[in-house]
């Protein structure tokens, strides 16, 4: 009976790491979720810039549509003009074969008089035939030259339509190279993140007063600063030390041209402060993130790789109203991130 007692007493208790594979999985599914969100900002901040190019080439396309209808339809306006040109020199001729019979009749009759005025007649009638022939010759070559413009503005709206099929296949090839782009940045940013989550796990260890939550290390506003106030305690320093050694190693070891940058956010309870020193939360919570940012500066960080945001008591972890929800509210969150 005792050895069954003991048989009993020495089963394995698998819960705590369900708990923690469980847990590890939800960090993978939210740290994607941003990794995919970021990829499709950038990307639609890169075919924003396309869709502009490519709206001006449809423009121009448009403006060269209009002008060649322009030129067809004065070309088609000439056509007529020439037709009715042609007309009155059927008609002239006519005319004048008509006088010409007339004249071969008064021959005859000896109508001298009628004869001069005849051919008087008969004279005019070939400088108006002179006069529409070279109207016919002046409209005909504006219609040669109104071919040779219409055959130019083919010539363009073609040359136009493929520069655009060209725009639209580099737009393409652009947007594959920027997919392509973004992940690896993506995956390398990622990388040296973990990484800098892995290093301060290590340093730090395991203190209630500093957890992970999601893609932030979460630190409580009491290792840093004393109630109401935004100046940095010594333990608190302390603690940035490690943090900023750990950084700067970190920063030696990613390229130049990758975009990351430590972000500082400050936050507060919920319970209002009102002094000449700090008007709001507001005030209270961006002073102690630039605190601490110009103290990570004075141990070596560049100045171009951090920044303070404060949040006030707007971004709470525990909405309720209790001393462990305000003491839980009441942090300094680091997240490594991209410019």
């Amino acid at each position: 009976m005792a050895l069954s007692r003991a048989h009993r007493r020495e089963e394995p208790n698998f819960w705590p790491g369900f708990v923690d594979a469980l847990s590890t999985m939800l960090i993978g599914i939210v740290f994607l979720l941003t990794v995919f969100v970021l990829g499709q900002f950038f990307l639609s901040q890169e075919l924003t810039g396309k869709d502009t190019a490519l709206e001006r080439l449809n423009k121009q396309i448009s403006e060269l549509t209009d002008l060649l209808a322009l030129e067809r339809s004065s070309n088609r306006q000439a056509q007529e003009s020439l037709q009715l040109m042609q007309s009155t020199l059927s008609q002239a001729v006519g005319e004048r074969s008509r006088l010409q019979g007339l004249i071969d009749t008064q021959a005859g009759n000896n109508a001298g008089a009628q004869l001069a005025e005849t051919q008087k007649a008969l004279d005019a009638e070939k400088q108006l035939s002179a006069r529409a022939q070279a109207s016919v010759d002046l409209v005909n070559q504006q219609i040669q030259a109104m071919r040779r413009q219409l055959a130019a503005l083919e010539e363009a709206l073609s040359a136009s339509e493929a520069k655009d099929k060209d725009s639209q296949a580099r737009i393409s090839e652009l947007g594959s190279r920027l997919n392509v782009a973004l992940a690896q940045r993506v995956q390398e940013l990622a990388r040296y993140r973990s990484d800098f989550f892995g290093r301060l796990r290590q340093v730090l260890g395991t203190r209630p007063d500093i957890r992970v939550v999601g893609d932030r290390f979460v630190f409580q506003s009491e290792v840093f600063f004393d109630a109401g106030q935004a100046v940095l305690k010594p333990e608190g320093k302390g603690e940035l030390d490690k943090l900023a050694t750990i950084l700067l190693d970190l920063g030696n070891e990613m390229p130049p041209d990758l975009p990351w940058i430590l972000r500082v956010d400050g936050h507060t309870d919920n319970r209002p402060i009102k002094s000449a020193q700090f008007p709001s939360n507001w005030y209270l919570s961006s002073a102690r993130a630039i605190a601490v940012v110009e103290y990570l500066v004075s141990r070596g960080l560049p100045t171009d790789r951090v920044a303070a945001t404060g949040f006030g008591e707007y971004q709470p972890l525990d909405i309720a109203n209790t001393d462990e929800a305000h003491r839980r509210n009441r942090r300094i969150e680091f997240k490594i991130t991209e410019r």
